[in-house]
């Protein structure tokens, strides 16, 4: 079964089917609220709204682990995220999809983001953090759509809830940021350890503020925009989730995650580590 995960913007879409409201109650506190299953042309699938189904969650306030434990428990094989982002160059105008395949963390230490600790040791890489098989998949999708697309950049995640300043936002752009945003990290971290396939889909909503010449991001321009990215977002998830296990037969994300980085015996870990090993 597919996971969807709807950032700022992406909280619902209307052609959903709901089928059932799922239980929040998870080992790390609970998942954000509005955590579902639904159908898509009759099509299974999990939906989770990150910030809250009214959106009540700053992103240093969303429980990314028990997001995370929640889709493995109810049995999501792939997570696909729909994101609202800035841009950082003006290639990547409002409207237009980038699919990012590398980040940059400059959250500031708030957030729990990993299922490690307290006696369990291990490690992963996240050196190629993206599954490349469900970016070729959009990839293909994205060429009939009626919007541009640009694949394998970089994400830059920001502890928020504050926009960048303009020094930081040029320093973003030198490091070689190409997008910016405030909640794929620990997201797409926790999805490597947990063995789930990720792949973020994010909707350019403004500009950063790193260029005079262009007006500099307001709340009341990005929602504008958010709202045509919606039925973007929809379109691509229709298609996505069609696919059914075909979307992430060819994924390897068991070599990657806690089965194959876990170092501690495993007779110590927890009972409820039992859904990564």
């Amino acid at each position: 079964m597919l996971g969807l995960i709807g950032g700022s913007g992406f909280e619902n879409f209307k052609e959903f089917e709901v089928v059932e409201e799922l239980d929040v109650n998870t080992p790390f506190g609970e998942a954000s609220s509005g955590f579902k299953k639904v159908k898509i042309d009759g099509v299974e699938c999990l939906f989770l709204s990150r910030h809250g189904k009214s959106h009540e969650l700053l992103p240093s306030e969303i429980n990314f682990r028990a997001n995370v434990y929640n889709f493995k428990k109810h049995g999501a094989k792939a997570v696909v995220s729909f994101s609202a982002v800035g841009s950082l160059a003006k290639e990547f105008k409002p409207g237009d999809m980038v699919v990012p395949t590398q980040y940059i963390d400059r959250t500031k230490g708030l957030r729990k983001h990993t299922f490690l600790g307290n006696g369990c040791v291990g490690h992963v890489s996240l050196a190629q953090p993206i599954c490349p098989n469900l970016v070729e998949t959009v990839m293909t999708f994205s060429a009939g759509k009626d919007w541009d697309s640009h694949f394998k950049k970089t994400y830059v995640c920001i502890e928020g809830p504050y926009f960048s300043t303009q020094a930081e936002s040029k320093w973003f752009r030198a490091i070689g940021g190409d997008i910016i945003g405030m909640t794929h990290f620990p997201e797409f971290a926790l999805m490597r350890e947990a063995s789930l396939p990720y792949l973020p889909c994010c909707f350019v909503t403004d500009y950063d503020c790193w260029d005079d010449s262009i007006e500099h991001v307001t709340l009341q321009e990005v929602i504008k925009v958010m709202k045509g990215n919606n039925g973007k977002a929809f379109s691509l998830a229709r298609d996505l989730v069609a696919m059914g296990e075909q979307l992430w037969q060819k994924c390897e994300a068991d070599k990657h995650g806690l089965k194959t980085g876990f170092m501690s015996p495993k007779e110590t870990a927890p009972e409820w580590m039992s859904l990564f090993l």
